[in-house]
């Protein structure tokens, strides 16, 4: 699949420190909007897998290996000059590959309701591509110095923006599933309450469909900036439930539980010793809550490598750091 994809990659493309592969998008002017010239369109190749995204008309296309080939994938090929023999061929693929993989490997694969995102809500970096700037500047760049100033990166996700009465002053994570968006939580970035604004669905397992198959590890948290920060998955709180922990050993990895350090994480180790998960409590500074935390003080790469480097499978020792959070004030 990658090597289709490569082929058809326009030569004069340029490639950001993100790893995103920039060229004029080809989506735009099939969707109603005038032809890109921009470099508004990118792609992100992790391992066998690939994710495209357009940042003018947001268009998203995508593939991992034991998917069908999406509707919209074979349009981005279509329209990006591959023959219809050609995509029909690796849909065929896609497909014996996909009825190939036991059943219970894709038991994160489950319905989940369509929801609506607040009203004109886009991308940070869609908003920045708007006429509208001048007027949405000082709202806009709140946000994005918020997201900033929390050691993520604009482009490790799609942060998105509301001008919408409640929402001016919150940055909006969408939850995704099958290229569609599910859910969403809206974070204020100023004092006040109440701190979130939440839309989720019972057994909901955050940034999931973005764990490539080749990865060796599945990293547990509580947060959802903590899953962004080191592109992991969260459960939205300390608890999981029997879905989600389903979905998450269906990835059929080395599960790594990294909890919040306070007294209420003791009961994501908890999780970790009764569906025999690993879990990893770095020495970080006593001052650093959570893993957003530590990735804002130390760094993502940093950050990963003491998480890896003090994993444990051995209870007794995740049982240790159970009693230590129990501890806590």
């Amino acid at each position: 699949m990658l090597t289709a994809l490569q082929a058809v990659l326009p030569p004069n493309r340029k490639q950001t420190p993100s790893g995103w592969i920039s060229f004029d998008a080809p989506c735009c002017h099939h969707r109603g909007e005038s032809q890109d010239d921009r470099k508004r369109g990118g792609v992100m190749i992790t391992g066998d897998a690939f994710t495209y995204h357009c940042f003018n008309c947001n268009f998203k296309a995508g593939w991992s290996p034991g998917k069908t080939l999406s509707t919209n994938t074979r349009k981005l090929f279509s329209w990006m000059g591959v023959p219809e023999s050609e995509i029909t061929r690796l849909a065929m693929e896609a497909l014996k590959e996909n009825e190939a993989i036991p059943t219970q490997k894709k038991a994160y694969s489950f319905e989940l309701e369509t929801v609506e995102l607040p009203e004109d809500t886009a991308t940070i970096i869609d908003w920045l591509n708007t006429d509208h700037l001048p007027d949405i500047a000082e709202d806009l760049g709140k946000v994005a110095e918020y997201v900033i100033n929390r050691g993520m990166d604009i482009y490790w996700y799609d942060w998105m923006w509301s001008p919408a009465a409640g929402y001016k002053d919150r940055v909006i994570i969408p939850f995704y599933q099958d290229d569609r968006v599910v859910g969403y939580t809206a974070r204020k970035i100023t004092d006040g309450k109440p701190r979130y604004l939440a839309h989720g669905q019972p057994g909901y397992v955050f940034n999931l469909t973005r764990q490539p198959r080749e990865r060796k590890y599945t990293i547990v948290v509580e947060g959802h900036f903590d899953a962004i920060a080191i592109d992991g998955v969260c459960i939205g709180h300390n608890d999981p439930n029997e879905t989600q922990i389903a979905r998450i050993n269906a990835l059929a990895k080395e599960i790594i539980v990294v909890p919040d350090r306070d007294k209420p994480g003791a009961k994501m180790l908890k999780a970790a010793i009764d569906n025999g998960w690993s879990a990893s409590l770095p020495p970080w500074g006593d001052d650093v809550k959570d893993v957003a935390d530590a990735v804002k003080r130390y760094g993502r790469l940093y950050v990963l490598t003491t998480i890896l480097h003090y994993r444990t499978s051995n209870q007794l020792k995740i049982q240790v750091m159970k009693k230590k959070l129990e501890g806590l004030k």
